[in-house]
């Protein structure tokens, strides 16, 4: 004979399971409820070609991503990019490099002539306002530099404080759409000009290893047409030129000193190998 108390349990399960199948019965046909998405496809692991063919010896093309550069005769106070000049900091290397017209450290010569004369003439100054973020993750801001230059190029530059001055440990120039901040990275669009319809989007980020920014995402992405038409130019979303303050006048609201305006397109994810 079994006890009177399981029994009962049985009963009262029996009981729980027959309202349980009625609530399931009645499931899936209602607005709203979860549908099935069908059946999953079967991962595909990484096929090597050509497994028998040697690896390349030879080290590519050195494109300078890595390159860095001490910022001659600028001294950083307390290794606070804050205290500096972007002006200043420009003009300093422009004068390091006076026949440079190629490579991290390369300008037009009508260029480097407008940054030379920057401080006669700052409304016509290429060197547009500063930003600052923390791009390294020591707990410090870096210098962001943007320089407008001819055929629509734009160069970005950007500065780490240290020891006392600064390392500059980026430095890129093309035909930017928008230069955007997102995190700790970085990105800059440049349209496609063998790809209508389409833009370069490169996600740059600290590297300790290298201590320098590197181009770590880089892809091409379809461009969604605007409202106003597939055959609207894209506007470059930099801000204007503007001189920049001196290191013992504090920044004013909406000036340099103040934070980022947060509009950042997320980091794309690494494609899968």
């Amino acid at each position: 004979m079994r006890p009177h108390g399981v029994r009962s349990a049985g009963v009262a399960l029996c009981a729980f399971g027959l309202v349980l199948g009625l609530a399931l019965a009645g499931c899936g046909g209602g607005e709203g409820d979860l549908q099935s998405a069908g059946a999953t496809p079967a991962a595909v692991g990484p096929v090597r070609l050509w497994p028998d063919l040697a690896p390349a010896t030879n080290p590519p093309v050195d494109y300078g991503e890595s390159d860095t550069q001490r910022v001659p005769g600028i001294e950083v106070a307390d290794n606070d990019v804050h205290t500096v000049d972007a002006v200043a900091v420009v003009r300093a290397e422009v004068r390091a490099n006076p026949d440079a017209y190629a490579g991290a450290d390369g300008l037009h010569e009508e260029t480097a002539r407008a940054i030379e004369a920057c401080p006669s003439a700052p409304a016509a100054c290429p060197v547009m306002r500063p930003y600052y973020r923390d791009l390294t993750g020591n707990g410090r801001d870096e210098l962001i530099v943007g320089i407008r230059m001819p055929q629509q190029q734009v160069g970005v530059r950007v500065y780490l404080a240290e020891n006392g001055g600064l390392t500059r440990i980026m430095s890129t120039v093309d035909q930017v759409i928008s230069v955007e901040l997102a995190g700790r990275d970085l990105i800059m669009r440049v349209g496609s000009a063998g790809i209508p319809g389409y833009e370069y989007r490169t996600a740059w980020s600290w590297d300790e290893q290298q201590h320098s920014m590197l181009p770590t995402r880089d892809e091409i992405v379809r461009v969604r047409p605007s409202r106003t038409g597939p055959s609207a130019v894209p506007v470059p979303r930099l801000v204007s030129p503007s001189a920049t303050p001196s290191p013992s006048t504090p920044p004013a609201s909406g000036e340099p000193g103040d934070p980022v305006p947060a509009d950042p397109v997320p980091v794309p994810a690494e494609p899968a190998r």
